[in-house]
């Protein structure tokens, strides 16, 4: 593993343990070179997604992208780090789980949804609104009505 603070080759694992939710292994790493310390984490991948934009556009599927749209529609919410991670390998091992190589920027979508209806109404409805594509306001009082009063 490379030093990210002076790009050395040579580095020692020092601690390596699981993650709460058993999802990865988490590993303290010193570098020879500086002697800085860093923290990597491990994770299990079952296989190589591409996903398919609207546009028609083929990309590789980045956890990273997927955890920061889900931590940006949670931000200042009142949920713990663990529960928010907890939706992520979630939704990641279902998306792995589809048998399917490419996965459509909808799928990905829906399944985030469904985590934070679950999880948090707020950021439900502020997820939604970009996923959704809010354009007035008045996309936004449809969009809560129909969660308040899911009959009509």
């Amino acid at each position: 593993m490379r030093c990210p603070f002076c790009g050395n080759d040579d580095t020692q694992v020092k601690d390596s343990r699981p993650t709460e939710d058993n999802s990865a292994i988490r590993r303290r790493r010193s570098c020879n070179g500086c002697g800085a310390r860093f923290t990597t984490f491990e994770r299990v991948q079952l296989r190589e997604l591409t996903v398919l934009k609207k546009t028609g556009k083929k990309v590789p599927f980045v956890r990273d992208k997927l955890e920061a749209s889900v931590k940006l529609a949670l931000r200042k919410r009142p949920i713990e780090e663990n529960r928010i991670d907890l939706l992520i390998n979630g939704i990641v091992r279902q998306l792995e789980s589809l048998g399917e190589a490419e996965v459509k920027t909808e799928q990905i979508g829906k399944l985030i949804m469904e985590g934070l209806e679950n999880m948090d109404s707020v950021a439900y409805v502020r997820y939604a609104s970009v996923y959704k594509d809010f354009r007035e306001a008045k996309d936004f009082e449809k969009f809560v009505e129909q969660i308040i009063d899911p009959v009509e």
